[in-house]
Protein backbone atom coordinates (compact mmCIF):
# COMPACT_ATOMS: atom_id res chain seq x y z
CA UNK A 1 0.00 0.00 0.00
CA UNK A 2 2.73 1.95 1.17
CA UNK A 3 4.47 1.44 -2.31
CA UNK A 4 1.70 2.28 -4.31
CA UNK A 5 1.24 5.70 -1.96
CA UNK A 6 4.90 6.80 -2.64
CA UNK A 7 4.82 6.39 -6.26
CA UNK A 8 1.59 8.43 -6.67
CA UNK A 9 3.32 10.87 -4.78
CA UNK A 10 6.31 10.92 -6.65
CA UNK A 11 4.76 11.21 -9.98
CA UNK A 12 3.09 14.82 -8.21
CA UNK A 13 5.98 15.62 -7.07
CA UNK A 14 8.01 15.39 -10.63
CA UNK A 15 5.15 16.54 -12.64
CA UNK A 16 5.10 19.85 -10.68
CA UNK A 17 8.61 20.38 -10.69
CA UNK A 18 8.41 19.43 -14.18
CA UNK A 19 6.11 22.62 -14.63
CA UNK A 20 7.52 24.96 -12.12
CA UNK A 21 10.83 24.50 -14.16
CA UNK A 22 9.18 24.85 -17.50
CA UNK A 23 7.69 27.84 -16.43
CA UNK A 24 10.67 29.62 -15.58
CA UNK A 25 13.42 28.01 -17.12
CA UNK A 26 12.21 25.84 -19.51
CA UNK A 27 10.08 27.79 -21.61
CA UNK A 28 12.71 30.18 -22.30
CA UNK A 29 15.16 27.11 -23.47
CA UNK A 30 12.37 25.71 -25.90
CA UNK A 31 11.95 29.60 -27.16
CA UNK A 32 15.10 30.32 -27.78
CA UNK A 33 15.52 26.76 -29.64
CA UNK A 34 12.52 27.85 -31.72
CA UNK A 35 14.51 31.04 -32.83
CA UNK A 36 17.04 29.83 -33.89
CA UNK A 37 15.14 27.44 -36.04
CA UNK A 38 12.76 29.50 -37.40
CA UNK A 39 15.52 32.29 -38.47
CA UNK A 40 17.81 29.49 -40.22
CA UNK A 41 14.68 29.54 -42.84
CA UNK A 42 12.86 33.09 -42.33
CA UNK A 43 15.14 36.34 -42.86
CA UNK A 44 13.52 39.26 -40.80
CA UNK A 45 12.84 42.01 -42.98
CA UNK A 46 14.13 45.07 -42.16
CA UNK A 47 11.94 48.74 -42.53
CA UNK A 48 13.11 52.27 -42.69
CA UNK A 49 11.42 55.50 -41.64
CA UNK A 50 10.89 57.70 -44.28
CA UNK A 51 13.09 60.30 -45.39
CA UNK A 52 11.58 63.52 -44.62
CA UNK A 53 10.04 64.39 -41.55
CA UNK A 54 7.03 65.91 -43.55
CA UNK A 55 6.31 62.07 -44.33
CA UNK A 56 6.28 60.90 -40.72
CA UNK A 57 3.07 59.85 -39.17
CA UNK A 58 1.34 62.58 -36.11
CA UNK A 59 1.62 60.78 -32.83
CA UNK A 60 -0.04 61.50 -29.15
CA UNK A 61 2.29 60.64 -26.15
CA UNK A 62 -1.00 59.85 -23.72
CA UNK A 63 0.09 60.38 -20.12
CA UNK A 64 -2.65 58.95 -17.71
CA UNK A 65 -1.92 59.94 -13.98
CA UNK A 66 -3.07 60.40 -10.47
CA UNK A 67 -1.93 63.00 -8.24
CA UNK A 68 2.03 63.36 -9.66
CA UNK A 69 2.73 66.71 -9.08
CA UNK A 70 6.34 65.72 -8.06
CA UNK A 71 6.94 64.71 -11.34
CA UNK A 72 5.68 66.31 -13.57
CA UNK A 73 7.73 68.74 -14.61
CA UNK A 74 10.74 65.97 -14.82
CA UNK A 75 8.43 63.95 -17.21
CA UNK A 76 7.71 67.23 -19.47
CA UNK A 77 11.04 68.28 -19.99
CA UNK A 78 11.36 64.50 -21.05
CA UNK A 79 8.83 64.47 -23.17
CA UNK A 80 9.99 67.70 -24.42
CA UNK A 81 13.41 66.28 -25.46
CA UNK A 82 12.53 63.53 -27.18
CA UNK A 83 13.67 63.21 -30.85
CA UNK A 84 10.63 63.43 -32.87
CA UNK A 85 8.96 66.72 -34.87
CA UNK A 86 7.34 68.87 -32.49
CA UNK A 87 4.83 69.39 -34.81
CA UNK A 88 3.61 66.18 -35.18
CA UNK A 89 3.90 64.96 -31.53
CA UNK A 90 1.03 65.84 -28.77
CA UNK A 91 1.26 65.57 -25.21
CA UNK A 92 -1.85 64.72 -23.52
CA UNK A 93 -1.98 64.49 -19.87
CA UNK A 94 -5.26 62.69 -18.68
CA UNK A 95 -5.61 63.28 -14.84
CA UNK A 96 -9.09 61.70 -13.37
CA UNK A 97 -9.58 62.53 -9.63
CA UNK A 98 -6.14 64.45 -9.12
CA UNK A 99 -6.70 66.39 -5.87
CA UNK A 100 -2.56 67.44 -5.76
CA UNK A 101 -1.06 69.93 -7.57
CA UNK A 102 -0.81 68.31 -10.62
CA UNK A 103 -3.57 70.42 -12.77
CA UNK A 104 -1.58 73.19 -11.56
CA UNK A 105 1.64 72.55 -13.00
CA UNK A 106 0.86 71.42 -15.90
CA UNK A 107 -1.48 74.57 -16.72
CA UNK A 108 1.11 77.14 -15.60
CA UNK A 109 4.56 76.06 -16.09
CA UNK A 110 3.04 73.69 -18.95
CA UNK A 111 0.67 76.04 -20.83
CA UNK A 112 0.64 75.55 -24.51
CA UNK A 113 3.13 72.45 -24.28
CA UNK A 114 0.65 69.65 -23.46
CA UNK A 115 -3.02 69.07 -23.24
CA UNK A 116 -4.50 68.48 -19.94
CA UNK A 117 -8.30 66.18 -19.67
CA UNK A 118 -9.58 66.45 -16.57
CA UNK A 119 -12.49 65.44 -14.78
CA UNK A 120 -12.94 65.48 -10.65
CA UNK A 121 -14.46 62.28 -10.53
CA UNK A 122 -11.61 59.19 -10.04
CA UNK A 123 -12.87 56.05 -11.75
CA UNK A 124 -9.58 54.47 -12.34
CA UNK A 125 -7.15 54.37 -15.02
CA UNK A 126 -8.99 52.00 -17.35
CA UNK A 127 -12.12 54.64 -17.49
CA UNK A 128 -9.62 57.63 -17.69
CA UNK A 129 -7.56 55.65 -20.67
CA UNK A 130 -11.33 55.23 -22.12
CA UNK A 131 -12.51 58.55 -22.11
CA UNK A 132 -8.89 60.32 -22.97
CA UNK A 133 -8.99 58.54 -26.47
CA UNK A 134 -12.16 59.42 -27.29
CA UNK A 135 -10.36 63.09 -27.65
CA UNK A 136 -7.21 61.54 -29.53
CA UNK A 137 -7.08 62.02 -33.71
CA UNK A 138 -3.86 61.32 -34.42
CA UNK A 139 -3.07 57.48 -36.33
CA UNK A 140 -1.04 56.57 -33.54
CA UNK A 141 -0.84 56.74 -29.77
CA UNK A 142 2.21 55.88 -27.22
CA UNK A 143 0.82 54.98 -23.62
CA UNK A 144 3.69 55.83 -21.13
CA UNK A 145 3.08 56.39 -17.42
CA UNK A 146 4.08 59.64 -15.40
CA UNK A 147 6.84 58.31 -13.08
CA UNK A 148 8.83 56.89 -16.20
CA UNK A 149 11.23 58.63 -18.52
CA UNK A 150 11.89 57.56 -21.80
CA UNK A 151 14.51 57.77 -23.96
CA UNK A 152 15.27 60.16 -26.53
CA UNK A 153 14.89 58.22 -29.58
CA UNK A 154 11.99 55.90 -28.52
CA UNK A 155 9.46 57.38 -30.56
CA UNK A 156 11.33 57.34 -33.83
CA UNK A 157 11.65 53.68 -32.36
CA UNK A 158 8.12 53.10 -31.73
CA UNK A 159 7.02 54.72 -35.65
CA UNK A 160 9.89 52.40 -37.07
CA UNK A 161 8.29 49.08 -35.53
CA UNK A 162 4.68 50.28 -37.03
CA UNK A 163 6.08 50.22 -40.86
CA UNK A 164 5.49 46.59 -40.67
CA UNK A 165 1.64 47.04 -41.58
CA UNK A 166 1.35 43.27 -39.20
CA UNK A 167 2.03 45.19 -36.18
CA UNK A 168 -0.94 46.70 -34.15
CA UNK A 169 0.99 47.33 -31.01
CA UNK A 170 4.44 48.18 -29.98
CA UNK A 171 6.10 47.08 -26.76
CA UNK A 172 8.86 49.40 -24.94
CA UNK A 173 10.74 47.61 -22.93
CA UNK A 174 10.99 48.73 -19.40
CA UNK A 175 13.79 49.01 -17.13
CA UNK A 176 14.65 49.21 -13.47
CA UNK A 177 16.94 52.13 -12.22
CA UNK A 178 19.18 50.46 -9.70
CA UNK A 179 20.53 52.13 -7.45
CA UNK A 180 23.54 51.16 -5.27
CA UNK A 181 22.02 51.12 -2.17
CA UNK A 182 18.57 49.52 -3.30
CA UNK A 183 16.64 47.14 -1.16
CA UNK A 184 15.63 43.59 -1.92
CA UNK A 185 11.83 44.78 -4.25
CA UNK A 186 14.44 47.14 -6.47
CA UNK A 187 17.42 44.89 -6.38
CA UNK A 188 15.38 42.12 -7.44
CA UNK A 189 12.75 43.64 -9.48
CA UNK A 190 15.62 44.83 -11.57
CA UNK A 191 16.91 41.60 -12.30
CA UNK A 192 13.54 40.05 -12.81
CA UNK A 193 12.92 42.68 -15.60
CA UNK A 194 16.26 42.30 -17.65
CA UNK A 195 15.31 38.51 -17.89
CA UNK A 196 12.01 39.03 -18.41
CA UNK A 197 13.05 41.79 -21.64
CA UNK A 198 15.17 38.40 -23.28
CA UNK A 199 11.81 36.58 -23.33
CA UNK A 200 10.15 39.20 -24.35
CA UNK A 201 12.67 40.07 -27.54
CA UNK A 202 12.59 36.17 -28.26
CA UNK A 203 8.71 35.97 -28.00
CA UNK A 204 8.61 38.67 -30.88
CA UNK A 205 11.37 37.27 -33.06
CA UNK A 206 9.29 33.98 -33.26
CA UNK A 207 5.90 35.21 -33.73
CA UNK A 208 4.66 38.25 -31.27
CA UNK A 209 5.46 39.43 -27.80
CA UNK A 210 3.09 38.45 -25.22
CA UNK A 211 1.62 41.10 -23.69
CA UNK A 212 2.56 45.09 -23.00
CA UNK A 213 3.92 46.72 -20.30
CA UNK A 214 1.97 50.10 -19.29
CA UNK A 215 5.06 52.44 -18.80
CA UNK A 216 5.96 52.59 -22.22
CA UNK A 217 3.67 50.64 -25.26
CA UNK A 218 2.02 51.92 -28.91
CA UNK A 219 -1.16 50.94 -30.76
CA UNK A 220 -2.44 52.12 -34.11
CA UNK A 221 -5.79 54.54 -32.79
CA UNK A 222 -8.18 52.32 -34.94
CA UNK A 223 -7.44 49.23 -32.64
CA UNK A 224 -7.75 50.80 -29.59
CA UNK A 225 -11.25 49.42 -27.65
CA UNK A 226 -12.81 50.12 -24.86
CA UNK A 227 -12.08 47.91 -21.71
CA UNK A 228 -13.92 47.03 -18.94
CA UNK A 229 -13.62 49.89 -16.06
CA UNK A 230 -12.37 46.92 -13.33
CA UNK A 231 -9.96 45.79 -15.64
CA UNK A 232 -6.53 45.68 -13.65
CA UNK A 233 -4.03 45.59 -16.46
CA UNK A 234 -5.11 47.55 -18.88
CA UNK A 235 -1.98 47.27 -21.15
CA UNK A 236 -2.00 43.58 -21.35
CA UNK A 237 -5.56 43.14 -22.01
CA UNK A 238 -5.49 45.81 -24.63
CA UNK A 239 -2.43 44.83 -26.35
CA UNK A 240 -3.62 41.09 -26.39
CA UNK A 241 -7.16 41.88 -27.88
CA UNK A 242 -5.39 43.43 -30.37
CA UNK A 243 -3.03 40.12 -31.34
CA UNK A 244 -7.05 38.71 -31.50
CA UNK A 245 -7.58 40.47 -34.57
CA UNK A 246 -4.74 39.28 -36.19
CA UNK A 247 -2.39 41.71 -35.44
CA UNK A 248 0.85 40.92 -33.87
CA UNK A 249 2.84 42.44 -30.89
CA UNK A 250 6.64 43.92 -31.75
CA UNK A 251 9.11 44.48 -29.19
CA UNK A 252 11.30 47.40 -29.01
CA UNK A 253 14.19 47.04 -27.23
CA UNK A 254 15.28 50.40 -29.03
CA UNK A 255 12.52 51.91 -26.85
CA UNK A 256 12.48 52.37 -23.01
CA UNK A 257 11.12 53.81 -20.03
CA UNK A 258 13.26 53.65 -16.97
CA UNK A 259 12.01 53.57 -13.27
CA UNK A 260 12.91 53.19 -9.77
CA UNK A 261 12.68 49.99 -8.44
CA UNK A 262 10.21 49.42 -5.65
CA UNK A 263 11.24 51.06 -2.41
CA UNK A 264 10.05 47.95 0.09
CA UNK A 265 7.90 44.66 -0.50
CA UNK A 266 5.86 44.85 2.19
CA UNK A 267 4.25 48.07 0.69
CA UNK A 268 4.23 46.70 -2.80
CA UNK A 269 0.41 46.56 -2.72
CA UNK A 270 1.22 46.84 -6.91
CA UNK A 271 2.40 43.76 -6.96
CA UNK A 272 -0.48 42.16 -5.27
CA UNK A 273 -2.94 43.89 -8.25
CA UNK A 274 -0.92 42.87 -11.00
CA UNK A 275 -0.96 39.22 -9.96
CA UNK A 276 -4.68 39.85 -9.58
CA UNK A 277 -4.82 41.24 -12.97
CA UNK A 278 -2.98 38.16 -14.31
CA UNK A 279 -5.63 36.16 -13.24
CA UNK A 280 -8.52 38.42 -14.05
CA UNK A 281 -6.81 38.37 -17.59
CA UNK A 282 -6.78 34.72 -17.77
CA UNK A 283 -11.09 34.84 -18.06
CA UNK A 284 -11.09 37.58 -20.14
CA UNK A 285 -8.65 36.68 -22.86
CA UNK A 286 -9.99 32.82 -22.93
CA UNK A 287 -10.55 32.28 -26.73
CA UNK A 288 -6.66 33.08 -26.69
CA UNK A 289 -6.35 29.62 -25.05
CA UNK A 290 -7.13 27.71 -27.80
CA UNK A 291 -4.55 26.57 -29.97
CA UNK A 292 -6.23 25.55 -33.30
CA UNK A 293 -7.48 29.09 -33.15
CA UNK A 294 -4.31 31.03 -32.52
CA UNK A 295 -1.64 28.73 -32.83
CA UNK A 296 1.91 29.64 -32.04
CA UNK A 297 0.16 32.87 -29.71
CA UNK A 298 -1.95 30.61 -27.86
CA UNK A 299 1.48 28.82 -27.01
CA UNK A 300 3.29 31.79 -26.03
CA UNK A 301 0.26 33.23 -24.09
CA UNK A 302 0.13 29.95 -22.44
CA UNK A 303 3.35 29.11 -21.67
CA UNK A 304 4.78 32.54 -20.61
CA UNK A 305 1.87 34.18 -18.77
CA UNK A 306 -1.20 31.34 -17.99
CA UNK A 307 1.26 29.55 -16.16
CA UNK A 308 2.75 32.24 -13.93
CA UNK A 309 -0.49 33.26 -13.18
CA UNK A 310 -2.81 30.20 -12.75
CA UNK A 311 -1.33 26.34 -11.96
CA UNK A 312 2.41 27.03 -11.19
CA UNK A 313 2.48 28.95 -8.18
CA UNK A 314 0.33 26.10 -6.36
CA UNK A 315 2.37 23.62 -7.69
CA UNK A 316 5.99 25.20 -6.32
CA UNK A 317 4.43 25.40 -2.72
CA UNK A 318 3.22 22.35 -2.99
CA UNK A 319 7.19 20.61 -3.81
CA UNK A 320 7.92 20.82 -0.20
CA UNK A 321 4.81 19.04 1.69
CA UNK A 322 4.95 16.43 -1.14
CA UNK A 323 8.87 15.72 -0.84
CA UNK A 324 8.51 15.15 3.03
CA UNK A 325 5.05 13.09 1.82
CA UNK A 326 7.01 10.81 -0.16
CA UNK A 327 10.09 10.81 2.79
CA UNK A 328 7.37 9.39 5.56
CA UNK A 329 5.54 7.18 2.90
CA UNK A 330 9.31 5.15 2.24
CA UNK A 331 10.69 7.11 -1.18
CA UNK A 332 14.65 6.87 -0.95
CA UNK A 333 16.07 8.73 1.79
CA UNK A 334 19.24 9.57 0.62
CA UNK A 335 17.74 11.17 -3.13
CA UNK A 336 14.49 12.64 -1.65
CA UNK A 337 16.47 13.77 1.25
CA UNK A 338 18.64 15.67 -0.69
CA UNK A 339 15.54 17.32 -2.36
CA UNK A 340 14.50 17.94 0.56
CA UNK A 341 17.75 19.83 2.06
CA UNK A 342 17.80 21.76 -1.20
CA UNK A 343 14.18 22.95 -0.91
CA UNK A 344 14.59 24.21 2.81
CA UNK A 345 18.21 25.65 1.73
CA UNK A 346 16.28 27.40 -0.92
CA UNK A 347 13.27 28.90 1.68
CA UNK A 348 16.05 29.55 3.83
CA UNK A 349 17.81 32.32 1.36
CA UNK A 350 14.28 33.56 0.70
CA UNK A 351 14.22 34.31 4.20
CA UNK A 352 17.23 35.26 4.99
CA UNK A 353 17.06 38.08 2.07
CA UNK A 354 13.91 39.31 3.51
CA UNK A 355 15.75 39.83 7.10
CA UNK A 356 18.33 41.60 5.33
CA UNK A 357 16.29 43.94 3.61
CA UNK A 358 13.78 44.99 6.67
CA UNK A 359 17.76 45.91 7.82
CA UNK A 360 18.53 47.76 4.72
CA UNK A 361 21.59 45.30 3.60
CA UNK A 362 22.58 45.02 0.39
CA UNK A 363 23.07 41.60 -1.01
CA UNK A 364 21.98 40.94 -4.76
CA UNK A 365 22.51 37.25 -4.92
CA UNK A 366 19.73 36.89 -2.17
CA UNK A 367 17.82 39.38 -3.95
CA UNK A 368 16.87 36.28 -6.28
CA UNK A 369 15.32 33.96 -4.03
CA UNK A 370 13.33 36.61 -2.07
CA UNK A 371 11.72 38.43 -5.30
CA UNK A 372 10.85 34.57 -6.50
CA UNK A 373 8.96 33.45 -3.83
CA UNK A 374 7.33 36.81 -3.49
CA UNK A 375 6.18 37.28 -6.73
CA UNK A 376 4.66 33.63 -6.77
CA UNK A 377 3.09 34.48 -2.97
CA UNK A 378 1.15 37.73 -4.09
CA UNK A 379 -0.47 35.31 -7.21
CA UNK A 380 -2.10 33.80 -3.97
CA UNK A 381 -2.66 36.76 -2.29
CA UNK A 382 -3.64 38.21 -5.83
CA UNK A 383 -6.89 35.95 -5.45
CA UNK A 384 -7.90 37.15 -2.43
CA UNK A 385 -7.39 41.10 -4.11
CA UNK A 386 -9.46 39.79 -6.72
CA UNK A 387 -12.55 39.21 -4.59
CA UNK A 388 -11.81 42.00 -2.21
CA UNK A 389 -11.53 44.89 -5.51
CA UNK A 390 -13.98 43.31 -7.48
CA UNK A 391 -16.14 45.70 -9.61
CA UNK A 392 -13.06 48.57 -8.71
CA UNK A 393 -10.62 50.10 -11.48
CA UNK A 394 -9.00 52.55 -9.44
CA UNK A 395 -4.92 52.10 -8.50
CA UNK A 396 -2.79 52.70 -5.48
CA UNK A 397 0.39 54.53 -5.69
CA UNK A 398 3.67 52.13 -5.52
CA UNK A 399 6.02 54.24 -3.10
CA UNK A 400 8.96 53.97 -5.29
CA UNK A 401 13.06 53.94 -4.10
CA UNK A 402 14.44 57.34 -3.98
CA UNK A 403 16.76 58.45 -6.64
Amino acid sequence: MNGSLTLCLEVVFWFALFVVFYTYLGYGIVLYILVKLKELFVKPVKYSLPASNDELPEVTLFITAFNEEDVVDEKMENSLDLDYPADKLRIVWVTDGSDDRTNERLQTRWAGKATVHFQPLRQGKTAAMTRGMTLVDTPLVVFTDANTMVNREAIREIVLAFRNPKVGCVAGEKRIAVQAKDGAAAGGEGIYWKYESTLKALDARLYSAVGAAGELFAVRRELFETMEPDTLLDDFILSLRITMKGYIIAYCTNAYAIENGSADMREEERKVRIAAGGLQSIRRLRPLLNPFRYGVLSFQYTSHRVLRWSVTPFLLFALLPLNVAILLTGGSPVFYGVLLVLQVFFYGLGYWGYYLSTRQIKNKLLFIPYYFLFMNINVLRGIRYLKKKRGSGTWEKAKRAEK
